[in-house]
């Protein structure tokens, strides 16, 4: 008779196994045998604990789809619009940064992203997120940046997965408040020399760079009608550092 401790213990060994596997190879190009292979259990064993391939797709995905409705429904209940933005934001990266294998194989073989009902409950989520961030009663210029901000919380997870999760969270939240135009940060969300574009010279004169998160402030500001000598003016740079920011 089987142990049932023992049992979800080889159920959890073959989700890990599997989802590793179809991250690397895609999930159409792995067979069942070498997922009873990495695990070390034959073929028979594993059919024991799952039915199919499908049956173990979903149970690698659920908890990524389960988890990003809970935290953008919890952020609906924060009242203030600006409240609901940060939490549906934040709660967005981290379920991301949680469930950062589970995406990669996702975008490892991107049919499985249109397949039902994965498709309709990502396609859900994505626009409920973007309904977030926009606020209520918002034009098009914010519906559209909001998209671009629900758009970029994702990609950076999958394409810097060497750097600290820590970290690569702080990035990805500094970028977004930069293209929502709330760069502005408290001094105790930053690392201390993050304020600064780059060091000043030894005259104490003006940073001859802007950040990455400034820049793309500054490229939103002049898309909006701003001028190069208004956009030097709230960065403290130069004209001819606007301009070269505006040109990359």
């Amino acid at each position: 008779m089987s142990v049932p401790g023992a049992t979800q213990a080889t159920s959890q060994r073959i989700l890990d196994a599997a989802r590793a596997l179809f991250a690397a190879r895609g999930y159409r190009a792995t067979s069942m045998q070498a997922v009873a292979d990495r695990v070390g259990i034959t073929k028979a064993a594993l059919y024991y604990h799952f039915a199919s391939k499908d049956e173990i797709l979903r149970h690698l995905t659920l908890p990524l789809l389960d988890e990003l409705e809970e935290v953008l429904n919890e952020a609906e209940t924060h009242g203030a619009p600006e409240a609901v933005r940060w939490r549906a934001i934040e709660g967005y990266v981290d379920v991301h940064l949680r469930h950062r294998e589970t995406l990669s194989m996702l975008v490892r073989d991107m049919t499985l992203l249109v397949q039902a009902p994965v498709a309709e409950r990502f396609r859900a989520a994505i626009t409920l997120a973007n309904d977030l961030v926009a606020g209520p009663g918002c034009d098009l210029e914010e519906r559209v940046r909001a998209c671009q901000v629900v758009a970029g919380l994702g990609d950076p997870v999958l394409l810097f997965r060497d750097v600290p999760v820590d970290r690569l969270r702080r990035l990805i939240l500094d970028g977004a408040r930069a293209l929502l135009g709330d760069a502005d940060l408290e001094v105790a969300e930053r690392p201390k020399d993050a304020g600064r574009a780059h060091p000043r010279g030894r005259s104490g004169g003006r940073p001859s760079a802007l950040s990455e998160a400034q820049a793309a402030q500054a490229r939103l500001m002049h898309a909006s009608g701003r001028s190069a000598d208004e956009i030097a003016e709230r960065f403290g740079v130069s004209r001819a550092t606007i301009y070269r920011c505006l040109k990359t």
